[in-house]
């Protein structure tokens, strides 16, 4: 079977039995699209179908973006992965470590360590997200301070959970860095990723806020409802967010994605453009936080996200700032692999050693229910059927 054969196989069978309401599907090398495919519907209520060149909200996928261009900033001499963050954004020297509570509230004392970029963007900072940190819950609910994804400044505000570089917790880390990379260029993020990275690589659908023709062709979140998928009506925001999040918020289309993950496949280079060096690739897809390894994820909101943990039993460590799996997935993905997801269910891996990536993307609600979990490794190992020797 070929590579459109196997996807189209996989994906209609996940539609027809209502896992996902639709996705788009692609694999890419270093020489461009392998196979995209999409099928199902952009919305249950609508009825529209997917397409090729369907809009997400990329959530989490933003990430991988904003850590390659905090590392330009870095091969420009503008930051310095493990300098103190306190000397671009003074109030990460300010910043407290939440121990617990007492009768009083909070208890907070002062981290061991000071922040770093680096620990910004390997998740070991000590800055987590109150959906996967009760702590942090009770935090946010005893102080008021905004929620993420509120797109206040203040919502950054908040304590860390634990000394920096003394473990891996998912977390607002990304956003931080975000804050650097404009302190230290003196530009809103957004606008340097448009003008150093998704204009070099011809991202014509990748961005912030969605222009009109971007906006027509927008997949719905859909939400689980006694075993149906209905589609939340899109409501645009009261108010624009007061900063661009290096942690998610960004719009993408499966093919503007699959160019970035070319990019990387290629040491930086794409279409003539050296967007960053081979040796800071080299650096970007290694272990970035040396003992420590990734540990599986508890929600406290299942609304959101389901409990979660990518490859059960394989070590995982992170880069700059990917998810990288130290031994090899059986029937899947080589060691050293890269991969991440958004929150509504976009999903990536990037195999180096085999020289692919692969991208399943849909718009659902909660994140890595069991049957998406599924999903995904089914088409991770139909992809590799296919791909491989």
């Amino acid at each position: 079977m070929s590579v459109d054969q196997v996807i189209d196989s996989c994906i209609t069978k996940a539609v027809e039995n209502k896992i996902i309401p639709g996705a788009v599907a692609a694999v890419v090398n270093r020489d461009g699209l392998v196979s995209i495919r999409s099928h199902g519907v952009r919305s249950e209520a609508t009825q529209r179908p997917m397409t090729e060149d369907t809009v997400f909200q990329i959530a989490s996928m933003t990430k991988p973006i904003t850590g390659a261009a905090c590392m330009q900033a870095v091969e420009r001499g503008l930051l310095e992965l493990d300098q103190p963050a306190s000397e671009i954004c003074p109030w990460l020297g300010e910043v407290q470590v939440l121990e617990g509570f007492n009768e009083s509230g909070p208890v907070l004392r002062s981290p061991n360590q000071p922040v770093t970029l680096r620990n910004l963007l390997t998740h070991t900072s000590g800055f987590t997200y109150e959906v996967w940190n009760s702590d942090m819950a009770a935090w946010k609910d005893h102080t008021g301070n905004p929620i993420t994804g509120s797109g206040k400044l203040a919502s950054l505000h908040q304590p860390l959970s634990f000394d920096p570089g003394t473990r891996w917790e998912y977390g607002i880390g990304i956003d931080w860095a975000g804050q650097l990379l404009e302190v230290a260029t003196g530009m809103p993020l957004a606008a340097w990723m448009q003008k150093e990275i998704f204009d070099p690589l011809e991202l014509v659908d990748t961005a912030y806020t969605c222009h009109p023709d971007m906006e027509e062709r927008r997949a719905a979140t859909h939400v689980l409802k006694e075993g149906n998928w209905t589609a939340l009506e899109s409501s645009k925001p009261k108010r624009q967010p007061e900063f661009d999040s290096g942690g998610g918020g960004l719009f993408s289309t499966a093919t503007d994605y699959a160019k970035f993950i070319q990019m990387l496949l290629r040491d930086g280079e794409l279409a003539g453009q050296q967007l960053l060096s081979p040796e800071t690739i080299s650096l970007m897809t290694s272990n970035n936080m040396n003992e420590l390894r990734v540990s599986a994820v508890t929600s406290h909101n299942q609304k959101i996200s389901a409990d979660f943990e990518f490859m059960t039993g394989v070590p995982k460590s992170w880069g700059l700032t990917f998810q990288i799996n130290e031994t090899a997935v059986e029937q899947g993905r080589r060691k050293g692999s890269l991969s991440w997801a958004g929150l509504c269910n976009t999903h990536f891996w990037i195999d180096p050693t085999v020289g692919f990536g692969a991208l399943l993307m849909t718009q659902t609600l909660p994140f890595m229910i069991p049957q998406v979990a599924e999903l995904l490794e089914d088409f991770e190992r139909a992809i590799y059927e296919t791909v491989t020797p």
